[in-house]
């Protein structure tokens, strides 16, 4: 299954139904006159936010949305039919921006939250509604109204409870094949990870769902490496686990460096709760694990776990600290469900069209 999280639409209602012009002539009536009926009513452009979808990917070969026009008006006062609404589904957390990606214009976060988009036309008078006791016969109808049309972006931001984040190689996809049901691509070079994925960790009879997305490198807020696009798939996290590789240069640097890009990117993403996380523990002394926990303590941290992603070690106390920031029950629970990126992970569109 190929990532897709950002795709360009276009839509369009469908038009109202032109009234019709007609006269009764009927054999035994003395007396005819008008009975042309209206229009029927566009079909409406509407947003349905369903469950098991994951990409954007089907909005990439289909990019175009056009909801069909209302019937005709006949006579014997009869109305056109109005034509069917034109539902688009969309996955939980997309969001409908419009064209210059200014403004949110629909956000869905919620499965089986509907929005009617764009209104169809209403249908046209027919020229019985003209008739009065000095305009017997009249010929005047109404074409009925134009739909709407506009062209949108949809920007998917995956929902999860927790977000994992830190610079390329920091071993995040080791961590999240340790904690979840998810099969990452593991290698020993950056970037194995290209695409987000979500991944379920069962943890003391709880469930909630970890977000994974591609590191970051200083310049990501620029576009450096792969950039930094992926961060909207963490903005609705609860709390974030910050990766540290213990064997890198510098953790304490590695530590600013995402910070930066965080703080560069906004949308609250300082903010929020942040677990500095102290990885790869089997590769270090524990003395030297202690001395980089007190450096990033001096940069800001305010509390360092160390654990190893490969052998679980630690992992458990890191898992017991996330709880603590969660609900009960997390608004995730039983509606999210794992990313399949077994193929995802080798696909190279991930990019908006």
């Amino acid at each position: 299954m190929h990532f897709l999280d950002q795709a360009k639409i276009y839509l369009k209602s469908g038009s109202g139904g032109p009234g019709a012009v007609s006269f009764r002539r009927e054999k035994y009536i003395q007396y005819g006159g008008p009975d042309g009926g209206n229009g029927g009513k566009g079909g409406d452009i509407v947003f349905e936010a369903v469950e098991g979808l994951n990409t954007l990917i089907d909005f990439r070969y289909s990019q175009h949305f056009k909801a069909k026009r209302g019937s005709h008006g006949m006579g014997r006062d009869r109305t056109g039919a109005g034509a069917p609404d034109l539902v688009i589904q969309v996955p939980v957390g997309t969001q409908v921006l419009s064209e210059d990606k200014e403004e949110v214009l629909a956000d869905f976060t919620e499965a089986g939250q509907k929005v009617v988009f764009l209104e169809g036309g209403i249908g046209g008078r027919g020229n019985a509604s003209y008739k009065s006791s000095t305009n017997r016969a009249p010929r005047q109808h109404q074409p009925g109204e134009p739909g709407e049309e506009m062209w949108v972006w949809l920007r998917l931001k995956l929902l999860a409870d927790v977000g994992l984040l830190g610079l390329p190689n920091a071993g995040k996809s080791t961590f999240i094949n340790q904690v979840t049901n998810t099969k990452a691509k593991v290698g020993a070079y950056a970037f194995t990870t290209l695409v987000p994925k979500l991944g379920v960790v069962r943890h003391k009879g709880r469930e909630f769902v970890l977000a994974d997305i591609p590191g970051l490198i200083e310049g990501a807020a620029d576009g450096a490496g792969i950039g930094d696009r992926f961060l909207g798939h963490i903005e609705r996290c609860r709390v974030l686990i910050h990766l540290i590789d213990i064997a890198g240069d510098d953790p304490a640097d590695a530590y600013q460096t995402v910070n930066a890009e965080l703080d560069a990117y906004g949308a609250g993403l300082l903010d929020k709760p942040q677990l500095v996380v102290l990885n790869k523990l089997d590769l270090a002394d524990k003395e030297l694990g202690a001395a980089f926990a007190d450096e990033l303590l001096a940069a800001g941290a305010e509390k360092v776990f160390s654990i190893s992603g490969a052998t679980g070690e630690g992992v458990e106390e890191l898992m017991d600290a996330v709880l603590s920031y969660l609900p009960e029950r997390t608004a995730t629970e039983t509606k999210a469900a794992p990313v399949d990126d077994t193929e995802a992970d080798e696909a190279s569109d991930w990019s908006p069209l």
